[in-house]
C-alpha cells in the first residue's frame, strides 16, 4: 500500500481550515514590494495585501517558490510518506510547478507526481481537494492522477476584473488587449486557455458582466447533476456571500464555497476582481 501526501502551492486559495481537514501541506509563492519579500499564507494577509496595495504606485512584483524550499518540503513528507501529488498553478502563468519537478529529482524515496492545473486559485484548489479525498482512502497515485484529469475536463472558472491595469502591467495581457478595455470601460470576462488568461467576452458593465457569468453556470447547474461550486473574490466578501446564497438556494444539486484571490494573483486581478469556478462532483 502506498501511502500518498497532497501538496498544493498558495495560489490555491485553499481556506486553511479545510487544508487542515484534509492533511494538505503547502508551499508558498512570493509577494514582493521593493525590496520587502512576504512569502503569502504566511507573512502576509490577504486583507493587510490590499491595504498594502492602495498605498503603493508601483504594482508589486511575484516570484515562484525556491526549490529549496520545495526540496525541504519534499524532504520532510518523505519521512512519512511513498508518494506526493504535488498540484500547481497554471504552468502557462508560472514556474512553480517545474521547480518542483526539478526539487523532486533531488529527494530519495519519494515518488513526486507534479500535477499541472492548468489554472489557479479554488479551481486549482478543487483538484487538491479531490487528490486528497482520494489519498485518504489510500488510493494508488495514478489513479489519483487520472481522476483529476476529470475533474480538469469539466472544470469551468470564469472571472471579472474592474480594471485591465494590473493585468497589464504585470505582462498578463497584451497592450491590444488591455487598451481596448480602458477605452471601452468594458467589464471583461476572462478565463483560461491553454493555461494562460485570455478574455472570453467583453462585456460593457460590471452587472451585465457578473449576469452573464451566472448564465455560463446556470447551463451546466440545470442539467442536474451535482455541481461544486466556488465563488472567488478580491475585498467583495458580502458580493461574494449572496452569490453563495442565490446559487444554492436555486440549485438543490450545487454545494458553494467562497474564496478569495490572495497576493500573488490578486497582483494581476486588482481589487474588486470576482470570478465562480466550478466543476461535476
Amino acid at each position: 500500500m502506498v501511502k500518498t501526501a497532497v501538496l498544493t502551492d498558495s495560489t490555491a486559495y485553499i481556506p486553511k481550515d479545510l487544508r487542515d481537514k484534509w492533511n494538505i501541506y503547502m508551499v508558498p509563492l512570493n509577494v514582493i514590494f521593493g525590496n520587502e519579500s512576504y512569502q503569502e499564507e504566511v507573512d502576509i494577509e490577504t486583507d493587510e495585501f490590499y491595504q498594502k496595495m492602495r498605498e503603493v504606485e508601483e504594482l508589486p512584483k511575484t516570484s515562484q517558490p525556491s526549490i529549496g524550499l520545495v526540496r525541504e518540503k519534499l524532504e520532510e513528507l518523505s519521512e512519512d510518506f511513498d508518494a506526493v501529488i504535488a498540484v500547481h498553478l497554471s504552468s502557462g502563468i508560472s514556474g512553480t510547478l517545474q521547480g518542483t519537478v526539478a526539487a523532486g529529482e533531488t529527494v530519495e524515496n519519494l515518488d513526486v507526481y507534479a500535477y499541472d492545473s492548468e489554472i489557479s486559485c479554488m479551481a486549482q484548489g478543487f483538484m487538491a481537494l479531490e487528490a486528497a479525498e482520494l489519498a485518504e482512502k489510500n488510493t494508488p497515485p495514478e489513479q489519483i492522477i487520472a481522476r483529476l484529469d476529470e475533474v480538469k475536463a469539466s472544470n469551468k472558472a470564469y472571472f471579472m476584473v474592474d480594471d485591465l491595469t494590473n493585468l497589464h502591467k504585470g505582462g498578463r495581457l497584451n497592450t491590444a488587449q488591455a487598451m481596448l478595455g480602458s477605452l471601452l470601460q468594458v467589464k471583461p470576462i476572462l478565463h483560461f486557455v491553454d493555461g494562460q488568461i485570455e478574455p472570453f467576452e467583453k462585456i460593457r458593465t460590471r452587472k451585465k458582466a457578473l449576469n452573464r457569468v451566472r448564465e455560463l453556470f446556470d447551463e451546466d447547474a440545470s442539467s442536474g447533476k451535482q455541481i461544486e461550486a466556488c465563488v472567488i473574490h478580491s475585498q467583495r466578501e458580502d458580493e461574494a456571500k449572496q452569490w453563495k446564497q442565490d446559487l444554492e438556494s436555486k440549485y438543490e444539486n450545487v454545494t458553494c464555497k467562497i474564496s478569495y484571490f490572495g497576493p500573488v494573483i490578486g497582483t494581476h486581478l486588482g481589487e474588486g476582481a470576482i470570478g465562480l469556478t466550478w466543476y461535476e462532483k
